[in-house]
């Protein structure tokens, strides 16, 4: 097979969805698109998961590569890149098992333990039916208060409640379940909030570490979106250097241990002891000109742009296409 004049391929640029974090990814989509173009990419199509065309306009659309910009169900479980798999389509970040993988907190974190990397003490309820007086003695003995209640299996903060009352747990469990999810119960991890991205796919290397300075009671929704400079300290000024290269080699084993490729963003809190503890693995970060990878990046020296080209890169090198 010839080599692939990589500013001549094809794009299918898949954003949109059905779930709750719908309109952040048309947001990246969008910022990505236009940092493609930037790079030199001139043949990208905008398909709208979603629209009544989107399988069509993917099947039909002879595509070197699809460039994924979807966040939450759907986008990062594995069910988009199951479908390009069936279509043979190359495409950016973690394929379908890692990607199902890094969805399901209560997964991840059977592998990060694999691995070594510490993560919180936590309960997962499959229902909130399966919650009653005799759980909530059990949760207190186990993880005591304050602690937090998130979906297993969505992102975004989307469902998450801290629970400082035993009284509030009934309802962070209800919410976390709301759309039949697994409701995942975890201590409270107090210290320093940082977020390591990590890029590659064989060989990685983690970025400079974000520490994420909110005021708030944990990074919401709210935050998340409000404009970088107010919340984000890169490279981290409150981590020993010790700490900080233990959790850039943390998030690289994290990054491996799931098996995921091009990218992954894994964040934590590190302990006034000094230890980074894991919360999660994002398998597609998010690509709006405020979110946390990006921002990393070009403390780095890697403009959107060429990161953008570098994901690309990373998606042909998986799949053996050779290009120029």
């Amino acid at each position: 097979m010839a080599e692939l004049d990589i500013l001549k391929a094809k794009i299918a640029l898949i954003s949109g969805g059905w779930s709750d974090e719908k309109e952040i990814s048309l947001s990246s989509g969008r910022a990505c698109e236009t940092a493609l173009r930037k790079a030199g990419f001139d043949s990208i199509d905008f398909i709208e998961v979603g629209k009544d065309d989107f399988a069509t306009m993917l099947s039909q659309g002879n595509y070197d590569v699809a460039f994924i910009a979807m966040h939450g169900k759907y986008g990062e479980d594995g069910c988009i890149q199951g479908l390009l798999e069936m279509l043979h389509i190359p495409y950016t970040f973690s394929g379908v098992l890692a990607s199902a993988i890094c969805a399901d907190k209560d997964v991840a974190k059977l592998l990060y333990q694999q691995a070594g990397v510490p993560c919180p003490k936590g309960m997962v309820f499959d229902s909130v039916e399966s919650f009653d007086e005799a759980s909530v003695d059990e949760i207190i003995q186990n993880l005591a208060l304050p602690l937090f209640v998130k979906p297993a299996t969505n992102g975004s903060s989307y469902g998450i409640t801290r629970v400082v009352d035993a009284n509030q747990l009934k309802d962070a469990i209800s919410l976390a379940c709301k759309d039949g999810d697994k409701a995942l119960v975890e201590q409270c991890i107090e210290g320093v909030e940082i977020t390591v991205p990590v890029i590659g796919n064989d060989d990685v290397y983690a970025l400079p570490i974000i520490e994420i300075n909110t005021g708030a009671e944990f990074y919401d929704l709210k935050v998340k979106y409000e404009p970088t400079h107010l919340h984000h300290i890169i490279p981290a000024q409150s981590l020993s250097e010790e700490s900080y290269k233990l959790a850039q080699e943390y998030a690289c084993r994290a990054h491996k241990a799931l098996g995921c490729a091009g990218a992954s963003r894994s964040d934590f809190i590190v302990k006034t002891d000094g230890e980074p503890v894991i919360l999660e693995t994002n398998s597609i970060p998010g690509m709006t000109a405020s979110s946390l990878l990006p921002d990393s990046a070009r403390n780095f020296g890697i403009e959107f742009p060429d990161l953008c080209r570098k994901f690309i890169e990373l998606a042909l090198d998986k799949y053996g296409v050779s290009y120029r």
